[in-house]
């Protein structure tokens, strides 16, 4: 490992703010800039060597690259924890716009909704995996979610329970058991569990992420939030009798004034079972 890998991933370990998702998120983003700036020829770097130049390099190769706003958005928050910590917070310019980097467009009626198929499915060799993506894709479970569930603990007959330790933000919520289909699912899940989480009993949570990641980039599965964003269309078709926006149903200012009634009470109840605070995020899954 060069020593900037090597110096920032102490740096993380010195500085434990966030949530796990956000620490192991941060570690990795860091780790991947290392090794670009190393690409970029700046050899023998420290952490305490990073300059305005370094920054600018690094978000010409990203835009040169096609990468969208918000991945671009994600490294930056990276570079800026990286620069705070270091306490050289003017390294990175405050504002991304300095760098010439879009504002991300958030809600937008086109459809970020994945399906996974059997096909897919059968190119992941590892039946712990596979069986987190199934549950995103009938629960709308966020990853972390579908992998340290415990089914039998979440099973509570006509919902499932999901602990504020699994789940973003320590928010406890539940998600009706509506369809055959999940059922079985969830049968399924808690015989491969045997009373435990999708963590095989010998592996820890990281260790089974890195698998994770590993074996959807094998069997060619991006973007696995997708998953969420099918089971928010889905369960907004169920719920209100047409398609959600962005899956080519009608906009809010298409619908009558008693289908908006419907629509907000529609939204309400996805956004519990997604597990999100506020109304407007559901239109980052079902549109406007």
């Amino acid at each position: 490992m060069r020593d900037l890998n090597y110096q920032l991933k102490q740096l993380c370990a010195r500085n434990r703010d966030g949530s796990f998702a956000t620490r192991h998120d941060r570690e990795r983003l860091l780790d991947l800039i290392a090794h670009q700036l190393h690409e970029l020829g700046f050899r023998h770097m420290q952490t305490s060597s990073l300059k305005p130049r370094h920054v600018e390099r690094l978000v010409e190769r990203w835009r040169g690259e096609g990468l969208g706003a918000g991945t671009i958005k994600n490294r930056m928050a990276a570079l800026r924890w990286w620069a705070e910590k270091i306490g050289k917070p003017g390294v990175v310019a405050s504002r991304n716009d300095h760098y010439g980097i879009a504002e991300r467009t958030f809600v937008t009626n086109c459809s970020k909704a994945r399906e996974i198929s059997e096909s897919v499915l059968a190119r992941v060799g590892d039946p712990w995996t596979a069986m987190s993506l199934r549950l995103q894709a009938a629960f709308g479970l966020r990853r972390s979610e579908s992998i340290k569930i415990q089914p039998s603990w979440a099973d509570r007959g006509d919902v499932l329970v999901l602990k504020g330790s699994w789940t973003k933000g320590g928010r406890e919520r539940e998600v009706p058991i509506r369809a055959g289909g999940q059922r079985a699912l969830l049968d399924e899940a808690k015989r491969l569990a045997a009373g435990g989480s999708l963590i095989p009993r010998e592996m820890t949570y990281v260790q089974q992420l890195r698998r994770f990641e590993h074996q959807c980039a094998r069997a060619g599965i991006h973007q696995v939030h997708g998953h969420r964003h099918h089971y928010a269309q889905s369960r907004y078709l169920a719920l209100t009798g047409w398609p959600a926006p962005a899956a080519g149903g009608p906009t809010s200012k298409q619908l009558t004034a008693e289908q908006k009634v419907v629509d907000r009470a529609a939204r309400l109840q996805i956004s519990a079972e997604l597990g999100h605070g506020r109304l407007q995020v559901v239109a980052i899954y079902c549109g406007t």
